[in-house]
């Protein structure tokens, strides 16, 4: 059976809507049983023994609720499923995600589609293995040889949304070792499943919003940085490609409550409170200027000042916001510490985006690299989130696979 029809007879797709296009978010989602799978269940008995364990076991057979606004889907649920896919949304949705993320790029005919960078449709789609849409390739397959790793570089620019549309989404991966585009296709992680990477559907931004409304749910798109010289053909730039996605909404009827736009860049942030302020109050300031310590001081410096012009919510990676102590505990970071000081709201990501905890914590891995002494097995992934939940205060959480999120939510009655 191909994998939309098996999630069509799941009982995933939904009749109208609960209430329109106009309508708030308060408005409850469509989709009602909420089912988690066995993943919540495997980390809390993997937990040390204790109250926060207590509690999670506690809520083992009650329902489980849908969380509005602290479940947030990263991708879709890339952890098994082709990120940016439409059965990727759908799974998130099933798992009780209140907001479902659309990564948006634009095409050559300058159509926006959910895509996490601009330019990796050679990772995370089938293009290199459609001849006539590789050789519209930045750069063509080159395969491997004995002193040179297999490369290619495929963008949303270099192709039309018909084009697109025609794609596969798979797993983001590559096989750097690869001698022919077939061999490239393979590579990502023993952590992720390719059980679900069956030709992924891609989906316009457009048909993301379609798709969400229909669902009752709440949208956080994220307008990707350019890789392409902009203005993009001459003429189109930053400005009118972040005025194009709000337009979608406005377009769509979608109330701005429901829409969380994002980026890394402020200018976009910016740009949305003083052009579109119904949606640039709930603009999320995606923060990687932590990724140095020099940035992170730097970082922490600022929030009073963009607080001060209008951000409302910052987002920087989950170890941005936490530290550990020497005796094992997990505390909020100087960053968090500072955020809230300065009124600011707090969503993080991403959740489930690391390997399984024990190599994350060795390595350490990027997402936890401030709180590596403080974990080391999987049963940890609950004191991360009770951690950000709990002592930091976020008000979401970016995950992978978003049922982890959605149980600890549920079980603790946050919104």
């Amino acid at each position: 059976m191909h994998l939309t029809s098996l999630i069509v007879t799941a009982g995933v797709v939904v009749a109208a809507p609960s209430f329109n296009r106009r309508g708030a978010a308060s408005h409850k989602p469509n989709i009602t049983n909420i089912q988690v799978g066995p993943r919540p269940y495997f980390l809390v008995d993997d937990m040390d023994d204790g109250p926060l364990k207590s509690k999670l076991e506690s809520c083992a057979e009650k329902p489980i609720r849908h969380a509005p606004q602290f479940s947030i889907s990263h991708r879709g649920g890339p952890l098994q499923f082709p990120e940016h896919s439409h059965q990727g949304m759908m799974a998130a949705a099933r798992m009780g995600a209140g907001i479902i993320e659309c990564d948006v790029a634009f095409t050559k005919d300058r159509e926006l589609v959910c895509r996490h960078s601009q330019c990796d449709l050679h990772t995370t789609t089938n293009i290199l293995a459609i001849p006539e849409l590789a050789a519209k390739c930045t750069t063509p397959f080159q395969p491997a040889t004995d002193t040179t790793p297999a490369k290619a570089k495929c963008c949303t620019a270099d192709i039309t949304l018909a084009e697109f549309k025609t794609l596969c989404a798979k797993m983001d991966s590559s096989n750097s070792s690869a001698t022919t585009p077939e061999d490239y296709q393979y590579g990502g992680p023993a952590w992720r499943t390719e059980v679900y990477d069956t030709c992924g559907t891609p989906v316009a931004h457009h048909e993301y919003i379609d798709l969400i409304d229909s669902l009752g749910l709440q949208f956080s798109p994220e307008l990707k940085t350019p890789e392409v010289p902009m203005p993009f053909q001459g003429n189109y730039t930053q400005e009118m490609y972040a005025q194009q996605l709000i337009n979608d909404y406005k377009r769509a009827h979608i109330h701005p409550s429901r829409v969380w736009p994002q980026s890394f860049l402020d200018k976009d942030i910016f740009y949305w409170i003083q052009h579109e302020p119904a949606f640039g109050k709930q603009a999320i300031y995606l923060d990687e200027r932590i990724d140095t310590k020099a940035g992170y001081e730097a970082a922490v410096a600022s929030l009073p000042e963009l607080a001060a012009k209008g951000v409302k919510i910052m987002a920087p990676p989950i170890f941005a916001l936490l530290n550990a102590t020497a005796d094992g505990d997990i505390v909020p970071s100087p960053y968090a510490i500072a955020a809230k000081k300065a009124g600011l709201d707090l969503i993080t990501w991403s959740l489930e985006r690391f390997p399984p905890l024990a190599q994350a914590a060795a390595a350490p891995d990027y997402y936890v690299q401030s709180i590596a002494s403080a974990i080391s097995k999987d049963g940890d992934m609950y004191r991360i989130v009770d951690a950000l939940a709990q002592k930091v205060g976020v008000r979401g959480i970016f995950s992978d696979w978003p049922a982890t999120v959605t149980y600890y939510a549920s079980c603790m009655g946050l919104n």
